[in-house]
């Protein structure tokens, strides 16, 4: 008993402890031999202090009127440098995760999970919201006063890593990921190249990747710092696990961001090493877990974002790339005796020499890069790539046949003549037209262009027949193409590929001749072959294709893979966002807004709040298919959904209504109106969830019968209600009794909001309540008189016959729609003339709110509902004063603001100012 009271004592001992030792050690009124002696004492308390106590101590010392100001600033200041301890990053995490506001109420849906819940919220674990993540991201991402950024992001730093690389659970890892990413790497003064931010946390994950990013100065240190060197052997520059650690750190920096300009930043310094351990060959089983598969992540991400050509290029030049031949530090991957990957430098004897040619590996590596592009890459980026190396290979054949200029590329596209280099884009461009033809002719007016000009050197002086059948194969898919018709060729080309074909089909080329009748043939009565329905309907506008072209990719990145990292889907959402926002033809909304619906399903926060945003965009155009398909599920009426998804709804659905303004009326808000106010009334009822509840409440009746009985035949009880009951002891032990009745009480009323019998779930009601005020506000007009009505009588009725406890949140809402409706009254009464509603409050329907009011100013066991209530009774006593007043209009003065013409006065506020006034002289 003397242990469990002293542990309960801890908390306020400590903080009692820490105020007395405080202000001993900071008071200015004290000598300074005084504060160093006591300031010694301070941190020597601080120390001895566990990280997760000494953040919930000086958390609440900090709130303002605790202590005095030159107190609170040196224990700010202490607070601050928490994170450099060695949990100090998972603890405020935890703190924040805990203690935000946005966690409230997400407790477990069971009926026995109220109190246990609150009572171990380490244990049990607090919910990660995006709000929450935001206060961490600001905390952990500013340095404090008086220390440099650098040796602030290095105190952290380790903590960080390790979060990332998951030992606290992937959820942290992503977390942890967003914080790197957002709060410092998204700060230019961090997390440029070279910055503080960027040589802490992103800096040494390429080194780990490649070593020849390193400064000059730290290889050598590395290498003095090695006491014996084995020559037979290479020499190891980056192990194992420290090459799989930055890659897989790599991937859960860059995936857990949805930015794609920090995907570039971060992959553009390193692709050709991504690449090289991407396309590994025969990868072993420890190799293909730690290093193969985060590459290929990688490299499918970066060229879903940035494959175009100038991105493309590189990696074909570098198909066979197992490293780097840099001169200062050539070095490639190896892998070790246990099949896992590392970094060893090559020796100077084996830099001089070419390496040898490996076709096996050459033609693997084409493959997998040809599967690249044409699976990551758009239909444009994939026919530029080829467009690219076709020309490159037709120049460099025409070379090979004799004097053949035939000039397809400028001098500086062809930037090499090595042989080799030659060979891997032949091979890239073979499997190109092998995996990815129809994303080929994408740019067909390049591609007549290129035919047309191969057709005129050949005419000169023969071509080798592989050129040749490469550009009919070209020509075939071109003309074989569905939206292909014989006008889209301009005259002078359709002559030159009508003349050649007849040419060849006439020559003793038998490898082409055949091909090159068929194809004449078919581009003679091509247009024949289409359907007689499609004759009249004339080429698609270039706008339309290239908005289908966009909106496919977009489709692409939003749902062509359901592991699309965050990235992916973030472009795609843009490139949509863009489609809407230009009004595009080819949108089909009420597939996107289905869409939409389906991804604010999902739990991702930051593609929730784009989500959002794109459906306050969709409403300026569309505003009844959005609004329809988001009160359906806010609504839910087949009660599929969970709550905190429907508040998702909620949130996007007040948006709309705030973006629609003045044009919020008519059925749609007559509908809306009717939706809130079903939702927000006390005759919610949900059968579905009825029967699960009774299924539940079942359930835990034989659970309890089940265990009664054992404990009466003198059995153990399951392990697992065991461990449950000495969890509950131990946390309960560490809480004062004022922290077990704060929690009791949180509990209860948590546990109040779940819906009960069927009913409606409290927070849902709430939410439907706000977003009513919030209507209200922007158009009463548009709402009309039966739905205000409505509205007010049931927030009275909510706040009168709904006192409990529990229910506090909703007469919240109550009240702040009743403040709602006096607000847009007294708006609607400044702006236009009484006329302009069409219908008002009168003074005995004001006199009974006001009535109801001041009884809930009065009674109400909620702070703020009794607050609020005095400010709506201010409001509406305001609101009939200002109503007495005639208009200006009414009043006939122009600008006499209601106060012309008062009985023995003569107020004219309107008087010109070149018109003398009237003046009091004092007459003796």
């Amino acid at each position: 008993m003397a242990d469990a009271s002293s542990a309960q004592e801890k908390k306020p001992n400590l903080i009692q402890d820490i105020v007395d030792v405080g202000k001993k050690a900071f008071n200015p009124a004290s000598d300074a031999v005084t504060r160093d002696t006591e300031r010694q004492r301070y941190e020597e308390l601080v120390k001895e202090v566990d990280t997760w106590t000494l953040l919930h101590a000086l958390n609440a010392l900090i709130k303002p009127d605790v202590v005095p100001p030159w107190l609170r600033q040196p224990l700010m200041h202490t607070l601050t440098l928490l994170p450099l301890r060695d949990d100090g990053v998972r603890g405020t995490l935890e703190l924040v995760f805990s203690v935000h506001p946005s966690n409230a109420g997400r407790a477990d849906p069971s009926p026995s999970g109220g109190q246990e819940q609150q009572s171990q919220p380490q244990k049990q674990g607090a919910s990660i919201t995006h709000e929450a993540v935001a206060v961490a991201t600001k905390l952990l991402s500013s340095v404090p006063a008086g220390m440099a950024a650098e040796a602030w992001f290095a105190g952290i730093a380790g903590q960080i890593f390790a979060l990332v690389d998951g030992t606290a659970g992937p959820d942290l890892a992503r977390t942890a990921a967003q914080i790197v990413g957002f709060g410092i790497l998204g700060k230019k003064v961090y997390g440029a190249p070279g910055a503080a931010g960027w040589n802490v946390f992103v800096q040494p994950l390429l080194e780990g990747v490649n070593p020849s990013l390193r400064q000059s100065g730290e290889v050598k240190k590395e290498q003095e710092e090695e006491e014996v060197i084995d020559l037979s052997r290479p020499r190891v520059l980056v192990e194992a696990d420290k090459l799989q650690q930055a890659i897989q750190r790599l991937e859960v920096l860059v995936l857990s961001n949805p930015s794609p300009g920090l995907c570039k930043r971060i992959l553009g310094r390193v692709v050709l090493q991504v690449w090289a351990l991407a396309s590994w060959n025969n990868p072993s089983e420890a190799a293909q877990k730690s290093v193969h598969n985060p590459a290929k992540k990688l490299l499918r991400t970066y060229l879903q974002l940035f494959g175009n050509l100038e991105s493309v290029k590189p990696l074909v030049s570098n198909l066979t790339c197992k490293g780097s031949s840099s001169i200062s530090t050539p070095w490639r991957y190896t892998t070790t005796v246990a099949g896992a990957v590392e970094i060893t430098a090559l020796p100077a004897s084996d830099t001089s020499q070419p390496p040898d040619l490996d076709w096996t590996d050459v033609e693997y590596r084409a493959t997998t890069l040809a599967e690249y592009i044409s699976s990551a890459c758009s239909a444009e980026d994939t026919s530029s790539i080829f467009l690219s190396l076709l020309r490159r290979w037709v120049e460099t054949a025409g070379k090979q046949q004799g004097d053949n200029d035939i000039g397809l590329i400028s001098p500086s596209q062809a930037e090499s003549d090595s042989p080799m280099e030659d060979l891997m884009e032949v091979s890239v461009l073979q499997q190109l037209m092998e995996k990815a033809p129809e994303k080929l002719i994408s740019h067909f007016d390049q591609l007549l262009e290129l035919i047309t000009q191969v057709f005129e050197a050949d005419a000169k002086s023969p071509l080798g027949d592989e050129v040749i059948s490469v550009v009919l194969s070209l020509l075939n898919l071109a003309v074989t193409a569905p939206s292909f018709q014989k006008s889209d060729i301009k005259p002078r080309e359709l002559q030159i590929v009508e003349q050649s074909l007849d040419r060849l089909a006439r020559g003793d080329r038998s490898d082409v001749s055949g091909t090159a009748r068929n194809l004449g043939m078919l581009i003679k009565y091509r247009d024949e072959l289409d359907d007689p329905d499609d004759k009249g309907k004339g080429p698609p506008d270039a706008r339309k294709i290239e908005d289908r072209r966009t909106y496919n990719l977009a489709m692409g990145y939003i749902t062509g893979d359901k592991e699309n990292p965050p990235p992916i889907v973030a472009e795609g959402l843009k490139l949509l966002s863009g489609l809407i926002t230009a009004e595009s033809p080819i949108l089909d909304i009420t597939a996107i807004t289905v869409l939409l619906s389906n991804l604010l399903k999902e739990n991702e926060d930051y593609i929730n709040l784009q989500v959002v945003r794109m459906f306050t965009q969709l409403a300026n155009k569309h505003p009844k298919t959005t609004m329809k398909e988001l009160l359906d599920n806010y609504l839910d009426a087949q009660e599929k959904s969970t709550t905190d998804t429907r508040l998702r709804f909620g949130e996007a659905l007040v948006q709309v209504i705030e973006r629609l303004g003045q044009t919020f009326t008519g059925d749609l808000a007559q509908q809306t109106g009717e939706t809130l106010l079903s939702i927000a009334g006390r005759r919610g009822h949900r059968p579905k969830t009825l029967a699960r509840q009774a299924r539940e409440e079942r359930m835990h009746k034989l659970k309890n019968e089940k265990r009664a009985r054992q404990e009466a035949a003198g059995l153990a009880p399951p392990r697992e209600d065991e461990e449950e009951e000495m969890n509950t002891d131990d946390d309960e032990e560490e809480l004062t009794d004022e922290d077990k009745a704060k929690n009791d009480v949180l509990a209860q009323i948590i546990q109040g909001w779940e819906s009960k019998r069927g009913s409606e779930d409290i927070r849902m009601r709430t939410s439907a309540l706000s977003i009513l005020g919030a209507a209200l506000e922007s158009h009463l007009r548009g709402i009309g008189p039966v739905i205000a009505s409505a509205s007010v009588d049931l927030c009275l009725h909510v706040l009168t016959l709904e006192p409990e406890l529990e229910r506090g949140i909703l007469r919240r809402a109550a009240i702040v729609v009743i403040l709602s409706f006096v607000r847009a009254l007294a708006a609607a009464q400044e702006e236009a003339s009484s006329s302009y509603l069409g219908f008002g409050l009168t003074a005995e329907s004001r006199a009974d709110i006001q009535r109801s009011l001041e009884y809930i100013a009065a009674t109400d066991n909620d702070g703020l509902v009794r607050e609020h209530a005095r400010d709506v009774i201010e409001s509406l006593e305001t609101w009939r004063v200002t109503s007495m007043l005639p208009r200006a209009t009414d009043a006939g003065s122009s600008d006499g603001g209601g106060l012309a013409r008062l009985a023995g006065l003569q107020v004219n506020p309107g008087l010109s100012s070149g018109q003398q006034r009237p003046r009091i002289e004092e007459i003796e």
